[in-house]
């Protein structure tokens, strides 16, 4: 289950985040990022040392990330010299079978929803029209990946994140989809989890720094 659900997420977050679609190696797959802390990132399916070593291994380029559906405080010891567990970027593998919930705005607030390259985005304004809070998607067949829910900080505690997630599941289902697959911050799954969300594993951030130490 854990391998398909990162193989999901990978494919979804580049969708998402609008690059090249993952490549194929054989420890797992590789996306280009081209962001100046992270050019690309190495995502394994399997949390095996093997793999680890491996794709670590093959890395020249710093900045370039490892992502390991494991605890972080355990894939360190595979690592070789110039690597980092990060352990502010750690997170954890989310899924959740799809359902309709007829999300409503709080009072207040509206929604728009839009589409484009594949992507749905939903943005929620306050009353004066400012930014409240928003979230994305991509649609894979019968599988949603949803990425960058975010509440800004005067509009939090306010059930927005919630309606967020809601009103995007909603359009996933409308489009065909009955799986979701997110990777979550320690905060997000917090609201994740009393969505019926559930965590399948942890996934470490390890980074090609090799002038850190």
């Amino acid at each position: 289950m854990v391998p398909e659900l990162v193989r999901i997420w990978a494919s979804g977050w580049a969708v998402s985040r609008h690059t090249p679609r993952p490549t194929e190696h054989p420890w797992g797959l590789y996306l280009e990022v081209g962001t100046p802390g992270q050019v690309g990132r190495h995502v394994l399916p399997d949390a095996d040392e093997s793999s680890v070593r491996e794709a670590a291994a093959s890395v020249t380029v710093p900045h370039t990330w490892l992502k390991v559906p494991m605890e972080p405080d355990e894939v360190g010891g595979w690592l070789p010299q110039g690597w980092v567990v990060d352990k502010d970027e750690a997170g954890h593998l989310m899924a959740v079978d799809l359902r309709v919930t007829e999300p409503v705005a709080p009072k207040g607030y509206t929604a728009s929803v839009q589409t484009g390259d594949g992507v749905v985005h939903v943005q929620v304004h306050d009353a004066a029209g400012e930014p409240a809070a928003q979230g994305q998607m991509a649609v894979l067949g019968r599988a949603t990946v949803i990425d960058r829910v975010t509440t800004e900080e005067a509009h939090r505690r306010r059930g927005l994140g919630n309606f967020v997630m809601r009103t995007l599941v909603e359009h996933a289902v409308g489009e065909g989809a009955d799986l979701g697959v997110l990777g979550a911050t320690d905060d997000g799954r917090a609201l994740y989890e009393t969505l019926g969300w559930k965590t399948h594993t942890p996934l470490a951030a390890c980074i090609y720094r090799p002038q850190s130490g």
